[in-house]
């Protein structure tokens, strides 16, 4: 029970988008590991059951979560509302030059340290999934870009990192 117990904690407290990204894996465990405490069940004590039914309902409001607030961030309407709020314009992320990419990413962070204080948890989402699709375009142009560049793009992709995992020990912290 404890190593399930753990289990549930670790993943519950995981970063949004690195949980988004392995939800289906993070799934797929928890199942397996339910499916095999649930053959056992009768062998726990009182107290084991009631932790595990505890921990079973803290992991599926939490998956719940994850899927509601995924889904809210990629529909088409709100991705590009949040697209252009963060970004402060209309941009065709799939359509940019590379070197308007460095300044996209500069302006998304920017967004972030100005605003995160007040962002919710669909905000937090949504700069995730504008993240994604300038990682994406990144990808497809990377090797046209001088090395500066490069360098200044990975810097702030990972300035966004460290921000939002701040925000994810501070919701921890307030739990």
């Amino acid at each position: 029970m404890r190593v399930f117990s753990d289990w549930v904690n670790d993943k519950v407290e995981q970063a949004a988008t690195t949980a988004r990204r392995e939800l289906p894996r993070i799934t797929e465990e928890f199942d397996r590991q339910s499916t095999r405490i649930d053959k056992a069940v009768d062998s726990l004590t009182v107290e084991g059951k009631r932790e595990y039914t505890i921990q079973k309902t803290r992991y599926k409001k939490w998956a719940t979560r994850q899927d509601s607030l995924d889904a809210a961030a990629r529909r088409p309407a709100t991705a590009q509302e949040a697209q252009r709020r963060l970004l402060g314009e209309e941009v065709n992320i799939s359509r940019a030059r590379p070197t308007e990419l460095p300044d996209l990413y500069f302006r998304l962070v920017e967004n972030m340290r100005s605003d995160k204080r007040n962002w919710t948890q669909a905000d937090w989402s949504a700069a995730s999934a504008v993240l994604s699709r300038l990682n994406a375009r990144y990808e497809q142009v990377r090797e046209q870009l001088p090395l500066e560049e490069r360098l200044r793009i990975r810097s702030l992709q990972g300035e966004f990192r460290t921000l939002e995992k701040a925000r994810d020990v501070k919701d921890v912290i307030r739990e």
